[in-house]
């Protein structure tokens, strides 16, 4: 069913793309792109999510101590 939705999306997008301006139309079709990815069946692993960011970390309180200016 999710398949089918993705694959509509992409098959209009790639309708309206010919109609559009050169920077619109190569928007488009980068966007028809993702939408065949995501209607594609899940077999694969996640590939297309972007990774989670690493753990932020705090710098030492050393670099706040002490005298200066605000």
């Amino acid at each position: 069913m999710e398949q089918e939705f993705y694959q509509g999306l992409a098959q209009r997008v790639r309708a309206i793309a010919p109609k559009a301006d050169p920077f619109t139309r190569r928007r488009l079709l980068d966007l028809a792109k993702r939408y065949d990815a995501k209607g594609k069946p899940a077999s694969r692993s996640g590939a297309s999510e972007r990774p989670l960011p690493g753990p932020r970390t705090t710098p030492p309180p050393s670099i706040f101590s002490g005298p200066g200016e605000a």
